[in-house]
């Protein structure tokens, strides 16, 4: 696995997880699918992505995922 197939495997886990805690626990849920939204948004924008430097910390090197 490189860094951005981690960024999307990340962000894929944390919005289904949110929207199922929104379904069944709690509405408030769904303002982290939306924070989960924007910073994908924002990290397409300004190339900035706290997800990728974590898991380029842990040790995930960067990869061409759609070629």
């Amino acid at each position: 696995m490189n860094v951005e197939q981690g960024v999307m495997t990340a962000a894929g886990i944390f919005v289904f997880l949110s929207v199922l805690l929104g379904w069944l626990h709690s509405p408030y849920w769904y303002i982290f699918t939306g924070f989960i939204g924007l910073n994908l948004l924002q990290a397409a924008f300004t190339k900035f992505c706290p997800m990728a430097i974590l898991l380029k910390k842990i040790g995930l090197k960067s990869g061409n995922v759609f070629d």
